[in-house]
């Protein structure tokens, strides 16, 4: 019988690309995974790797054989769920990771109450990018992913995961006090055309959406200085260097002097949060839990 711990070697490396990336998202020696995936080769008697420069290409049995695996492994979680739901209420280890912004909004007060009510239950968070999220899930160190989809995140589409939209988080527009845009009854996100930004242009999650919503207001942004921890943003806005967007999730350091500006028109720029979870996978006891008190702590209806 098919080991599925080799698929699932087969099933991140699709992802990543690379052996060594593989083995590193797998905890795993690079040699490991080769041995894994040479046994998988020989089980099923077809190649599955073909070199590309220091990558691998999958060979057209690996993608049909991968497009199985999906299936396969929807049924295994909806086996796992059985099991789970046999021995009755939630317990064991739950995996949960999550922006940082949806960790103190969300995943932090869903936690105490699921502390409260499932004491045998272990929550475990892990801070991480979206798109790093998804790599989680795939090697079952999380089982609870809440992110926020972008271009770098798989689509809602993907047979692997299953999505449940959790809320919608507005933009304000963050600027010094005295600013000219410091209004309480709003302004244009247009208003701020000529403006200079502060955004982390790589590996930051934000950074998409800013260039979405400027683009629908009709310019691109002057990015002037690059930072991503909003005390690092909130500082540099409080010194005259640039404005931000700030998630309405997101409170202001009170220590800055800045103001939260509210955005008008349509659209409003807004983040989607969503939970993802592996498919098959929601009615696991734990998983389950996981999800119906976090679409509480989103007011989820």
């Amino acid at each position: 019988m098919m080991d599925l711990r080799r698929l699932r070697v087969l099933r991140v490396l699709a992802e990543r690309g690379t052996v060594t990336a593989t083995a590193e998202a797998l905890h795993l020696t690079p040699s490991a995974v080769s041995q894994q995936l040479r046994q998988l080769s020989r089980e099923l008697g077809v190649e599955l790797l073909r070199p590309d420069g220091r990558r691998v290409q999958l060979s057209p049995a690996a993608r049909v054989l991968l497009e199985h695996t999906d299936r396969l492994y929807e049924q295994w979680e909806q086996v796992r769920a059985e099991i789970a739901v046999s021995e009755g209420v939630p317990r064991g280890r739950l995996g949960m990771c999550a922006v940082s912004s949806a960790i103190a909004a969300l995943l932090a007060p869903a936690v105490t109450r699921l502390r409260a009510v499932y004491p045998e239950l272990r929550v475990f968070i892990s801070e991480e990018e979206s798109a790093d999220c998804f790599q989680l899930l795939l090697t079952e160190e999380s089982d609870i992913a809440v992110i926020l989809p972008t271009p770098d995140t798989p689509p809602m589409t993907d047979p692997r995961f299953e999505h449940r939209s959790l809320l919608e988080d507005p933009q304000d527009l963050l600027v010094p006090r005295g600013h000219r845009l410091a209004r309480e009854d709003g302004v244009e996100l247009a208003d701020a055309a000529g403006e200079r930004w502060i955004v982390k242009q790589r590996h930051n999650d934000t950074f998409p959406l800013l260039l979405a919503a400027c683009a629908a207001a009709g310019f691109t942004p002057d990015v002037a200085h690059s930072a991503k921890e909003w005390f690092a943003v909130s500082a540099l806005v409080a010194e005259g260097l640039g404005v931000c967007l700030l998630p309405r999730l997101v409170p202001i350091p009170e220590r800055y002097p800045v103001m939260r500006v509210p955005l008008r028109g349509s659209p409003i720029p807004a983040r989607r949060i969503v939970a993802c979870v592996r498919r098959g996978s929601a009615e696991q006891p734990a998983v389950a839990a996981g999800l119906r008190v976090l679409g509480e702590v989103a007011g989820v209806e």
